[in-house]
C-alpha cells in the first residue's frame, strides 16, 4: 500500500503538539543545562563563550574531561535553524565526557538573519576552531536541524578542510533533516527563506558523501512520520557509496527526548557515537 499524500506540510513537521507536555521541554532543557554548566564551572572544566567568528552568536562552550582529552565531540543543536542557542544543551556533554572526550557546543546565527547555507559555513568554522583547541579524533552529532548540519559536514561540498575531515571518525545525525525541499511548502519558510536552488545545494540526501565516512542516522520510533522518513532516506540513498552508514529507530523515544541518551555514558547513542 502506498503512503498517503501529504497535504499539510506544517503539520508534518510539527513536533510540540504531538508530544505529551511538549511545551515544557525547552524549560526543562534550560534547567538541566544550567545546573550542568555550574557543576563544570566549579570543577574548572568549562571554557565559555569561545569565539569562532565576528558575530555575538559565533561562540561555543568547551567542556573538558577530568584528564587529557582523548579527542573532541561537537554537538550541534536544532530548532529548525530558527531557535535556541548553546545554553540549552550543555548537559548532553555528560556522556562523552565520562569516556574522556572534550565536548564543544556552538551557537550560530539563526534565520532569517542568516541563510541555511550561511549556517552550514558557520558550523564548519565552529568545528575547525574547537578542533584547534583539542587534538585527536573528531566525532560530531546534531539534533534535528543540527542533524542536518553535522551530516552536511560529511558531504563532498563540506566546508571542512581536508585535513580536518580526515580526523572525523563518526557522525550521528539525530532526527536529522536530510532533504530540505519539503520545507519549501511550510509557513516557517517565511523565516528560513529557502529557495529551490538552496534546498538542493543544502540537502544532504541530494549530495555525495565524502569517501570513507562513518555515519548513523538516529531517530525516535515515536516521532512524526516525516522524521522517520527523513531518517531512512540517507541510508537508502548513500548505501552504494564507499562509506559506513546505518540507521536506528529508538523504541519509546520522541523528537524531544531522543537526545537524552547523550547524557548517559552507557547509553547506546553515546556508545554508537564514540564506537565504544
Amino acid at each position: 500500500m502506498s503512503a498517503s499524500r501529504i497535504t499539510d506540510w506544517d503539520k508534518a513537521y510539527s513536533n510540540t503538539i504531538y508530544i505529551p507536555e511538549g511545551p515544557d521541554y525547552p524549560a526543562k532543557w534550560e534547567v538541566a543545562a544550567s545546573a550542568f554548566r555550574d557543576e563544570m564551572r566549579d570543577a574548572g572544566r568549562l571554557r565559555e563563550d569561545i569565539s569562532y567568528g565576528p558575530h555575538t552568536r559565533n561562540r561555543y562552550d568547551l567542556f573538558l574531561p577530568k584528564a587529557g582529552a582523548r579527542g573532541l565531540v561537537v554537538f550541534v543543536h536544532g530548532g529548525f535553524w530558527m531557535a535556541f542557542d548553546k545554553s540549552a544543551w550543555s548537559h548532553l556533554a555528560a556522556g562523552p565526557l565520562a569516556h574522556g572526550y572534550a565536548v564543544a557546543v556552538p551557537s550560530y546565527i539563526l534565520t532569517p538573519e542568516a541563510r541555511v547555507s550561511d549556517i552550514t559555513r558557520q558550523i564548519g568554522a565552529a568545528i575547525a576552531a574547537a578542533a584547534r583547541e583539542i587534538d585527536g579524533p573528531l566525532y560530531i552529532a546534531g539534533h534535528s536541524a543540527g542533524g542536518h548540519l553535522v551530516s552536511r559536514m560529511t558531504t563532498a561540498t563540506s566546508p571542512l578542510q581536508p585535513d580536518l575531515a580526515a580526523r572525523l571518525r563518526k557522525t550521528v545525525s539525530i532526527s536529522g533533516l536530510h532533504d530540505l525541499r519539503p520545507l519549501l511548502n511550510t509557513e516557517m519558510n517565511e523565516t528560513l527563506r529557502l529557495d529551490i536552488a538552496e534546498a538542493h545545494a543544502e540537502s544532504v540526501a541530494l549530495l555525495e558523501p565524502l569517501d570513507g565516512i562513518d555515519i548513523t542516522c538516529w531517530v525516535g520510533a515515536d516521532e512524526r512520520p516525516e522524521f522517520l522518513r527523513q531518517n531512512r532516506l540517507l541510508e537508502n540513498l548513500w548505501s552504494s557509496f564507499n562509506i559506513e552508514i546505518s540507521s536506528v529507530e529508538e523504541a519509546g523515544r520522541h523528537h524531544f527526548d531522543v537526545i537524552e541518551g547523550l547524557a548517559d555514558p552507557d547509553h547506546r547513542l553515546v556508545r554508537t557515537l564514540l564506537g565504544v
